[in-house]
């Protein structure tokens, strides 16, 4: 990994010259200028540039290469420039990159547990959610990363904010609005299933596909985070906001184990505290950003409705949703769950 020898030649003056060149062109964020770094690091994800996730990552590279001493060169690739999050799992599994930043949900996908903490209305505010994230569930959740994967996840899960619904045909006011209505959501078996449990249509979608699929009417409708919604301008192709809150959602930041043990004891620890650090602040900017946004998109044109999210509540009780995740994680899991939101069933 990287350039040991620390020589730059003019081959490699030229070459870093060129690869900065295209992290201009690209908002790819990179210290490439470290041409001697020991270790060259790849964290990747799927968010554009201006999202408080790549400005705080930018930041943490930063210390990172400043508290190596130049060892250490974190170059990021925001915005889904190395594949879809799909993608990028695999990438990250395989070592190919050394850090992605992904959502629970769809981590799911490869470590079931993982998808816990996105049960339907289980966290009723940021009061509940980080002493559960930072406390017995979020503990649970990362051993069982480290057990069935390659990968391991930082100890302060990153913010994705509460998830509200947007669509192109009317306002969502209570669960009986959703039905039928063809819903883009990431591909995670739990999104499905609460989706098809309040009757809606749900088809699963990459991220990176979201803005053109509802531009052309794919699908109808999607449901992101104020800062996503905001920073992606899916305002731009949708005409209402319906503030349901129905899920929070989040971002384990990643390694690759094998990549990430071969480093120096003092280089993991630089990395690791930096990285939770840097969760940290993330956190605080994720929540102001999304509460300051509904005043800026409705001066774009999104019109935003409040929801009765007892309805939503009821429907996925009658519909047996909490009851069959609960059968699918166990009971052990799920006593951690309700530990911090109270009873869901």
């Amino acid at each position: 990994m990287g350039n040991p020898t620390g020589n730059i030649t003019r081959r490699n003056f030229l070459k870093a010259t060129a690869v900065t060149s295209v992290a201009a062109a690209t908002g790819m964020t990179s210290l490439h200028a470290n041409a001697a770094a020991e270790f060259t690091l790849k964290y990747a994800n799927n968010l554009p540039v201006t999202h408080p996730m790549n400005t705080r990552a930018k930041e943490m590279a930063a210390k990172i290469a400043a508290e190596s001493k130049g060892r250490i060169d974190l170059q990021i690739y925001p915005n889904s420039q190395l594949g879809t999050d799909t993608d990028m799992l695999s990438q990250v599994r395989s070592g190919a990159i050394d850090f992605f930043t992904l959502s629970p949900l769809i981590l799911g996908t490869l470590v079931p547990a993982a998808q816990i903490s996105g049960i339907g209305f289980a966290f009723k505010d940021y009061s509940q959610v980080w002493p559960a994230m930072d406390g017995e569930l979020g503990a649970h959740v990362r051993k069982q990363i480290d057990a069935k994967s390659t990968l391991f996840a930082f100890e302060k899960i990153w913010d994705n904010g509460y998830r509200q619904i947007t669509n192109s045909s009317k306002p969502i006011k209570t669960a009986d609005d959703l039905k039928g209505m063809k819903l883009r959501v990431p591909p995670s078996p739990l999104w499905t299933s609460m989706f098809r449990a309040v009757e809606a249509a749900p088809t699963s979608i990459n991220f990176a596909e979201v803005y053109s699929a509802l531009q052309t009417k794919i699908v109808e409708g999607q449901e992101n985070p104020m800062a996503i919604i905001s920073t992606a301008k899916l305002y731009e192709v949708q005409k209402f906001c319906s503030i349901t809150n129905h899920m929070w959602d989040g971002f384990w930041f990643l390694g690759n184990k094998k990549a990430f043990e071969k480093l120096p004891k003092d280089l993991q620890d630089i990395i690791t505290r930096n990285v939770n650090e840097a969760g940290l602040k993330q956190r605080v900017d994720v929540k102001a950003l999304n509460d300051s946004l509904v005043g800026e998109m409705k001066g774009k044109g999104l019109a935003f409705n409040e929801t009765d999210n007892d309805s939503f509540r009821a429907k996925l009780r009658s519909a047996g949703f909490y009851a069959e995740w609960h059968k699918k994680f166990g009971d052990e899991p799920w006593a951690l769950l309700e530990k911090y939101t109270g009873k869901l069933a």
